[in-house]
Parts: structure tokens; sequence; C-alpha cells
């Protein structure tokens, strides 16, 4: 039996909503998604909308408690739907919609939210150890999202995914940086600087069994190591280019906002405070991030 006038105009409202929802919060991805076959973008912005709205979660609202309580509502979501269970929100609607027709590992989309749980769940002030927490993180919440947009795409390839890793984590680094001056007016503190890498520069305190990352000069050579390792991952995917499917490349376009991030933030000298990181597009116009994209994508390069 076909769907009734009513629910597939609900549908379509639930994903002009994720639409929107990418076109406002994510306007670089929405630009890449843009390039993708028509036949994968449905899926492509529903994931990149559930992304917005589980990123979003701790940043609408003053009490944490309450952003806690809302990322752990989106995780019990996620079971629902794959229960086949009707849940009233846009981008539920759309996953819902997206995963009866596709087959999605439950799996990456649970682990997109634990660890933006885990993540609302550190102490107040708290930083990672390592660049290898950071690194996951950055995985769990950027390349997954990349995961599934291949398995929408009926693309199974363990080069593409390779590639789909390195650049989710390039990515989640980079942007993790970019959100610094953010939460420092936030929260009062340095955080997702590792406290390894806050050592080496001479930024660390710890008191009380509690790390810090001091504010002073030095940030700078601290954001510079951090962006070194996400720009080994966009050249490690860049390796992998010549393997990977030619169907597969439009879904790795997100390489390029990352790439061009790391670039401002190179022109800025790493100073993540320098307001020139926020212009436009990730620091660019957004005519020539336009531009950029449309000819890598002409080229079929990530």
């Amino acid at each position: 039996m076909g769907s009734t006038p009513a629910a597939s105009s609900s549908l379509q409202a639930a994903l002009s909503y994720c639409v929107r929802q990418v076109r406002s919060y994510d306007y670089h991805h929405y630009l890449c998604l843009l390039h993708l076959p028509p036949a994968m973008r449905k899926a492509a912005f529903t994931f990149r909308a559930f992304n917005v709205e589980t990123a979003k979660a701790m940043d609408v609202v003053s009490d944490p408690k309450t952003g806690l309580m809302r990322l752990l509502w989106w995780k019990d979501v996620i079971d629902k739907i794959f229960a086949n269970k009707l849940v009233e929100h846009p981008v539920a609607q759309a996953l819902s919609s997206v995963v009866s027709e596709q087959k999605i590992s439950k799996h990456w989309l649970k682990r997109s939210v634990d660890a933006r749980i885990n993540d609302a769940n550190r102490d107040e002030g708290s930083i990672p150890e390592t660049t290898a927490e950071l690194e996951r993180y950055a995985e769990d919440t950027q390349s997954t999202i990349l995961y599934t947009t291949l398995q929408a795409g009926g693309i199974q390839s363990t080069i593409a995914d390779h590639a789909a890793s390195h650049i989710g984590k390039a990515s989640g680094l980079l942007l993790l940086l970019k959100s610094l001056p953010h939460h420092v007016n936030k929260q009062g503190t340095v955080p997702y600087i590792p406290a390894s890498v806050a050592e080496e520069c001479g930024l660390l305190t710890r008191e009380a069994g509690q790390s810090e990352v001091r504010m002073d000069e030095r940030l700078p050579d601290a954001v510079f190591k951090v962006a070194s390792v996400a720009e080994a991952h966009l050249q490690k995917a860049r390796e992998l280019a010549s393997s990977v499917p030619r169907e597969a490349v439009p879904v790795l376009l997100p390489a390029l906002p990352a790439q061009v991030l790391l670039d401002s933030l190179r022109r800025c000298e790493f100073n993540v405070f320098d307001s020139r990181v926020s212009r436009g597009v990730h620091g660019i116009s957004p005519l020539w991030y336009q531009l950029k994209l449309n000819w890598y994508a002409w080229q079929n390069k990530y």
C-alpha cells in the first residue's frame, strides 16, 4: 500500500525542516550536500540535521541537565525508530523514513549520541587527557555521518570508509578548535585542548586533581599542535583518493571545508580568537568557498 497524501505531506515537511536546519546551522556542509546525487540527498540532509539537533542540545539551554536530558531523549528516539515506532519530531520522522528505505547501521547513530552524552557528562572544566581521546570524539561525532551517508548510497568500500574516518576526524578536530572562543565565553575555561598538548606548551595547571588550560600567548601553539593532527588526517584521506570508488567522492567533499578552516587558522597564526576565522564560511567569502567547492566537485576530488 502507498502512503496517504497526509503522510506524504508530513514527510515532505519533515525533510524541508532538515534542509533548513542544515542550511542555518551547518552551512559549509549544506553546500557540500548539494553536490550529492539527488537520490542520496534525502538521507544525507537527514543525518546532518540529526547531528545539528544533538550538537545544539547543550548550547540552547542554560541548565546543562536539560541539555543532557535532550541527548538522552535522542538516544531513546533511535531505539524507537529501529523498533518502527512513531516519534513526533521532524528529524525523527525523516530518519524513520530513511531507515525504512535503506540499510543503515543503528550502531553509528547510537555512537554519535553516546559521544555527546559522554562529553556532556564530563565534569565542568575538565579536559581530555590525550589527542587520541579528542580524535575518538571527532570520529564518533563527524566520521559517523559520512559512514551512514555511504551506507545510504549503497557504497560498500573499505577504502572509502577509511577516507571517511580520516576526514571526519580532521573536520571534528578543527571544528572543536573553532568553537573554543564560544566555550571560553560560556564557561570561562578552555576545553578540547588535551592535557598532554597543554603540558608540552607550558599551559597546563593542576589543582586538586583537576587539569586546566591557561589562557595566555602560548595558546596558539597548542591550537597549532591539534590542527597539525587534523592536517595529517586530511593528508591520509587524500593519499587514498586514487583507490576510492568514484561514486563515494561526493560524500567525502567535507574534506574541503576542513581544509578551508585549517588554512584560515594558519593565516591567523592559529589564534582562534582572531575574528577573521569566523567571517564568511570558515574565514573566506561564501562566493569564494562555493567556487572552490564547485571546482573540487567538477574535478571529482575531495
